[in-house]
């Protein structure tokens, strides 16, 4: 498109001169002129013709000077919109003023044509660089709402009310929080009736970050839960979900994953772990295990392995408490980590307490522990306490 550029001078002769110097990249269209004699004048083109890229102005002017113009011009706030003054030879006190208020360049009488090409092609590069960067920020800002969007579909799809359909609803207190370090996180979780006694849950962390992990963390959440559902065990549950990630996986990814299936008939936990952090067990007499588990691989990483399934007894009053590893690696500004042993001896001092009360002491310990550190990493807990 051409460069439109507007000159403003009370010199009509001026009009003539830059028409026939500038004609051939008029008659490629590669510019476009405009003419004002004054300042008033060069706002009325500018009102019928907002694209205009450049002007051309001279600073002394009946009616409206160009100093006064600038002005008016920069109370537009058009970055893109850059101000050529032009003047005598010594006027350079008004030449001077005019760029310290924000002309882009300026040209002295008698013009020189050659030069002041160049000063136009100079202006014009500037010109397309902010309106690339302009454009650049657009697409920025629409990147980031489409982020918040998804963020909002991702904190919509884990679940928020934890009233499961089974048999006793009350045996059961469980609760969860996903907290993304970025708009949108790759750690999920779950838990869903598997039918009137049997409860299905898990806690999984995907590699990666940001949106090629929240995808994925789409994916082998539902595939967990549509297998899960299934009623299968948990080991069967995983190997399934394994084969299907590993024939669609894209550039290698791969989700660690904690699944277990709650009998409320016999009070035991089926699981199986598949490369995640060791859940830890807060008995009801205030004691603190880590449960030992079998080391499976990873989801998503070796197609066709077998995974081992393990079991645990939970009476009235215990909690399994699972969480991924954003927990644990959180750093402060020193590059401390929370770490085990801090989550161990926080969880000691929270006997008795409900699903929600662990969640939100341990996030807010964290928080505390990190001190206005950025958050390198999701963090992400699951808690089932028995009533």
């Amino acid at each position: 498109m051409a460069v439109k550029i507007l000159s403003v001078d009370d010199e009509t002769d001026l009009e003539l001169l830059l028409t026939q110097y500038f004609r051939r990249k008029i008659r490629n269209g590669e510019y476009e002129f405009f003419f004002a004699h004054n300042g008033l004048e060069a706002l009325q083109v500018l009102l019928k013709h907002p694209d205009i890229a450049i002007i051309l102005s001279d600073i002394n002017m009946p009616e409206m000077d160009g100093l006064t113009l600038l002005t008016k011009i920069n109370e537009m706030r058009i970055p893109s919109l850059k101000c050529i003054m032009v003047s005598a030879y010594g006027d350079m006190d008004n030449i001077r003023h005019a760029m310290n208020k924000g002309a882009f360049d300026f040209a002295t009488k008698p013009i020189d044509l050659d030069d002041l090409q160049l000063t136009i092609d100079k202006a014009v590069e500037q010109i397309e660089y902010i309106k690339s960067a302009q454009k650049e920020h657009a697409q920025l800002v629409d990147i980031q709402a489409d982020l918040s969007v998804a963020r909002e579909i991702q904190q919509a799809i884990l679940p928020r009310v934890f009233d499961l359909k089974i048999k006793d609803p009350g045996a059961v207190d469980s609760f969860a929080s996903m907290l993304a370090a970025k708009d949108v996180g790759g750690d999920f979780y779950d838990i869903f009736a598997i039918d009137d006694h049997r409860i299905g849950f898990t806690i999984a962390d995907v590699s990666g970050k940001g949106v090629p992990a929240a995808i994925f963390m789409a994916v082998s959440r539902t595939l967990i839960k549509a297998t899960g559902l299934q009623g299968v065990p948990s080991n069967e549950c995983m190997a399934t979900v394994n084969d299907i990630l590993c024939g669609e996986s894209v550039g290698s990814m791969f989700v660690t994953v904690f699944y277990g299936i709650y009998d409320l008939n016999t009070g035991v936990v089926s699981f199986t772990n598949a490369g995640h952090n060791p859940p830890y067990i807060l008995w009801a007499d205030g004691t603190v295990e880590q449960l030992k588990c079998s080391c499976n691989l990873v989801l998503g990483a070796v197609e066709g392995i077998p995974f081992t399934s393990e079991s645990l007894q939970l009476n009235s009053g215990d909690a399994l408490v699972m969480y991924t590893d954003g927990v644990t690696e959180a750093e402060n500004k020193n590059h401390d980590q929370f770490g085990e042993s801090r989550l161990e001896a926080e969880l000691a001092a929270l006997k008795g307490a409900d699903s929600k009360q662990i969640v939100n002491t341990i996030n807010a310990k964290v928080k505390e522990f990190i001190n206005g550190a950025p958050q390198s990493d999701d963090i992400t807990q699951l808690v089932i306490r028995i009533k």
